[in-house]
């Protein structure tokens, strides 16, 4: 049967590749078995026809869109988009009113799209509350971002979410199967063959994104050659198309921050490895490589801290010479400071120690600096007491005021920074016991005495 939704018309074959061949039947869908399988809850929404307020979250090109075209197809509702990009308040009201007059005049009910959900603020994402609430519109957003940090609560509450996986290798060579023999809407009519080895390397390019996929399956289409009654490829032309195209990677967005983080944790649990391959995976995919500098910096002093002051220095001299250098030389230099800090002996003490202070300081609030500690450049300053008392620790034997307090007196003696056993650490943790020691046995003098 064909769908309403997806007619062809005279403008049809201007269209886009990937929009003339969008799924039309759940058969067609690729991907997304763990929400389309049969006792599912979006495909039991879907084949039975019981629409609800949804969210899709997920990567460009895995279906979000088709998906709500199918939803409202299936269930036989108006289909309403709106793009977050393009729309302001007065379009959704225009498109609410317009689904308030359908429903009364034949009670069909109406899919509210909204692509992009989480470019709308917060007084745009409450303008479907009250819709959503009385059943004027089913509410379906999609979005490449975490909802739980993009949309309202409210809006949340009223929308269950579904999250959309990138395509796998083999969904993607039945999408391209699919396109090359559908004769009415795709490339059937080129009759163009791709070998196997060919569908691979487009399936594997496109990254798990359908779209993508399709796009350059499209440009590849314009270079074939013909030879007898068939079209084909050229390796080498599609090698020229597919090295233009990037891995998935959007600056700003959650990949973006995954894949930092997974840098990060890579280097903290030692795999040089691990390290490398995620900051390749941001290199290729267009990151920022003096934000890749700075953030292996941070984790010089994070992660790695006293356990080896070194790491801060290579990290310090390898961003100085990529700024020097450029890419694609300097990425070596990054990838020399990921390296040297996930083998480097880890401790976090330092970055627990700061954190503890500055707890500290909140919880006492501005105490008073103990009078032998103060500055005392006049005469005044030194009748009131100030620097009274102070040992001068380069006159103490082994440059120690043995028993000497540096701490307002409301603290005590809290300690704050506790060195790990490991690298260079180690030795500083005996040192402060060492210190430790000998303040508590000067300590105990002063008492007797």
């Amino acid at each position: 049967m064909t769908n309403s939704l997806f007619d062809a018309s005279p403008a049809h074959s201007f269209q886009p590749l990937a929009a003339r061949v969008r799924p039309r039947r759940l058969d067609e869908f690729a991907g997304q078995r763990h929400l389309l399988a049969p006792g599912k809850s979006l495909y039991e929404a879907i084949t039975l026809r019981q629409p609800h307020s949804m969210i899709f979250w997920g990567p460009p090109g895995v279906g979000k869109t088709t998906l709500a075209r199918l939803l409202a197809d299936h269930c036989h509702c108006r289909f309403e988009p709106l793009s977050a990009v393009l729309a302001g308040i007065k379009d959704i009201r225009e498109t609410i009113e317009r689904a308030r007059y359908e429903q009364s005049q034949s009670g069909r009910k109406t899919i509210l799209f909204v692509d992009e959900v989480h470019r709308f603020n917060k007084a745009q994402q409450d303008a479907f509350l009250p819709q959503v609430e009385e059943g004027t519109v089913f509410f379906v957003g999609a979005t490449t971002e975490n909802p739980s940090f993009e949309l309202n609560n409210a809006l949340l509450s009223r929308a269950r979410v579904y999250l959309l996986r990138p395509l796998e290798a083999s969904d993607l060579e039945c999408v391209i199967d699919r396109a090359l023999a559908d004769s009415e809407r795709g490339l059937g009519k080129l009759n163009l063959k791709l070998s196997d080895q060919q569908r691979q390397w487009l399936a594997h390019a496109a990254d798990g994104d359908a779209r993508r996929c399709l796009n350059t399956l499209e440009i590849l289409a314009d270079m074939a050659q013909e030879d007898d009654g068939e079209m084909h490829l050229e390796n080498r032309a599609i090698e020229q198309v597919l090295q233009e195209s990037y891995r998935r990677f959007d600056k700003g967005g959650d990949s973006f921050y995954d894949q930092i983080s997974a840098l990060h944790k890579a280097v903290r649990g030692s795999s040089a490895d691990a390290a490398l391959y995620w900051l390749a995976r941001m290199l290729d995919g267009g990151c920022d490589p003096i934000y890749l500098a700075r953030r292996l910096t941070r984790m010089a002093t994070e992660d790695v801290g006293l356990a080896d002051p070194r790491a801060l220095q290579v990290c310090l001299h390898c961003w100085d010479a990529y700024v020097r250098l450029g890419s694609p030389e300097g990425d070596l230099l990054l990838a020399e400071a990921a390296v040297y800090l996930a083998c480097a002996p880890k401790s976090n003490a330092l970055y627990v120690g700061m954190g503890n202070a500055q707890q500290a300081v909140v919880e006492h609030g501005s105490l008073e600096v103990p009078l032998h500690l103060r500055n005392a450049p006049t005469a005044l300053a030194k009748e009131l007491g100030h620097g009274a008392e102070y040992r001068y620790t380069h006159d103490e034997a082994d440059g120690f005021a043995a028993g000497e307090n540096y701490l307002p007196e409301e603290i005590g003696e809290q300690q704050f920074y506790e060195p790990k056993d490991s690298g260079l650490e180690s030795r500083i943790r005996e040192k402060l016991e060492d210190y430790k020691k000998r303040n508590a046995s000067a300590s105990k003098k002063r008492y007797r005495s």
